[in-house]
């Protein structure tokens, strides 16, 4: 027997042991240090590579319009350029029940790896795409379809990392390790915008046009091949295996889901409604916005984006560690009560500050949504039984970012346009807080309860 085998059945021991000696409430759970660290890395590298693309697509719009849409006024190529990036979430609830399915029936791991292997792939294609003066209205046509590839490929990515660290970590430290999961998301955002930043200081706008844009997609190919080679190295998660083992695994889960778990997953969908829009309007969209609705230097605009999101990450661990003390419940609420009090303010702010200033309001944004981005994937991975957690999180969260996230910037763009009004996406922000909040009153505490199995 392998030694990886070994460690791996001794953790599925020592949490039936840990499980037994509690009764229905154990306070904690043990699994070794070295699989803990090893399952901490290979979620925080998948998920760094997916939202690199996403940093990448998201801070290159305006060039992507001009290079896809050249035949349009600036807001409508811009308008067709987050239209793709939209179009490319319809497929996420799909991907989310087609991830889960896989990662409730043989395991967080083998889905988890063909995922990020997919998403590689599609990322790095883009690269290779021929731009509208090449090849007219077929390059257009062949991002949406990578797009779309793409998006059924991220679906499985950040509901299966955090259900994997949820079912890896101590019962004490869920949200601590859990929160692994967004921060990755921000880091991965923090280096597309370094490189973003880079590549608008170091080449022309000619040079951006004609081929700048293609070099953050080229790093997705080796990025991809380290994070499938480091997730193929761990075993499954011990909770996974123990359920396995005793031959419980659902059979069909979104069938168990619809059948027993309908109004978790009402609270799951609305709680992270504020999510999908404040993730993709803070930190995607901001920088578009700064530059293209207030006039802020490109430069500039990627520079505040990058120290909001170097101070977002740090505060990421802060917040889960707080979910740890004080509850999710409560986390979750606070989150809501203060974007939908203090965004409209915060906005208003933006508008003819200077650089500190524009840095500091991004600072108090990230604040706000660390709150609820530090808190929601273990809130999340805790609502869920094991028998349906990925399928559980992962069509939830995709339903969500399908309807709200992806469309965040295209809503946000449009909706200035037909207003007039540079706080139209304020607004629409406070709404999405406004659901959150009503989906968590009708929530229950789960940050002290064990991980259900059934």
């Amino acid at each position: 027997m392998s030694t990886r085998r070994t460690l791996a059945d001794e953790s599925v021991s020592s949490i039936t042991t840990s499980t037994a000696a509690a009764g229905n409430n154990p306070t904690h759970t043990t699994v070794d240090p070295k699989l803990l660290k090893r399952a901490a890395f290979a979620s925080f590298i998948g998920n760094f590579v997916e939202w690199f693309d996403y940093a990448s697509n998201g801070y290159l719009a305006t060039i992507i319009a001009v290079v896809f849409f050249p035949k349009t006024d600036t807001t409508t190529g811009l308008l067709a350029a987050y239209g793709v990036f939209a179009i490319s979430f319809i497929v996420r609830p799909v991907g989310g029940i087609v991830w889960g399915h896989f990662g409730d029936k043989i395991g967080r791991r083998t889905s988890l790896s063909l995922s990020s292997l997919i998403m590689s792939c599609s990322t790095f294609l883009i690269a290779l795409l021929p731009t509208y003066a090449q090849v007219g209205m077929l390059a257009p046509v062949l991002l949406l379809l990578v797009r779309v590839v793409q998006g059924f490929s991220a679906s499985g990515e950040y509901a299966g990392a955090s259900a994997f660290l949820a079912e890896y970590a101590p019962s004490n430290r869920r949200g601590f390790y859990t929160s692994i999961v967004p921060a990755s998301t921000a880091a991965g955002l923090l280096f597309g915008s370094l490189l973003i930043a880079a590549l608008h200081a170091l080449l022309s706008s000619e040079q951006l046009h004609a081929f700048g844009w293609r070099l953050p997609f080229l790093l997705a190919a080796p990025f991809g091949l380290i994070g499938r080679y480091i997730r193929l190295k761990l075993e499954d998660t011990p909770r996974f295996k123990a359920l396995e083992h005793d031959q419980h695994v659902a059979r069909a889960p979104i069938a168990e889901l619809l059948g027993k778990h309908r109004m978790k997953m009402v609270i799951a969908f609305g709680v992270t409604c504020l999510n999908a829009v404040a993730f993709y309007l803070v930190l995607s969209y901001m920088p578009t916005y700064l530059s293209t609705e207030l006039g802020m230097d490109e430069t500039a605009s990627f520079i505040a984006a990058t120290i909001s999101l170097t101070a977002y990450i740090a505060l990421i661990f802060v917040m889960g560690t707080l979910s740890d003390r004080i509850g999710r419940k409560s986390m979750l609420i606070g989150a809501s009560i203060l974007f939908a009090v203090l965004t409209v303010p915060l906005f208003k702010g933006l508008a003819g500050a200077g650089f500190m200033m524009i840095v500091v309001i991004q600072i108090a944004f990230g604040a706000l949504l660390t709150m609820n981005d530090g808190t929601l994937p273990c809130f999340l991975a805790e609502i869920f039984p094991t028998r349906v957690r990925y399928s559980g999180f992962a069509f939830c969260f995709n339903a969500a970012n399908a309807i709200f996230g992806g469309t965040a910037p295209l809503v946000a763009t449009w909706l200035i346009g037909v207003t007039g009004s540079k706080l139209a996406p304020a607004w629409y922000l406070v709404g999405a807080a406004g659901v959150a909040l009503l989906a968590m009153l009708g929530s229950r505490e789960t940050s002290r309860a064990p991980l259900a199995d059934e």
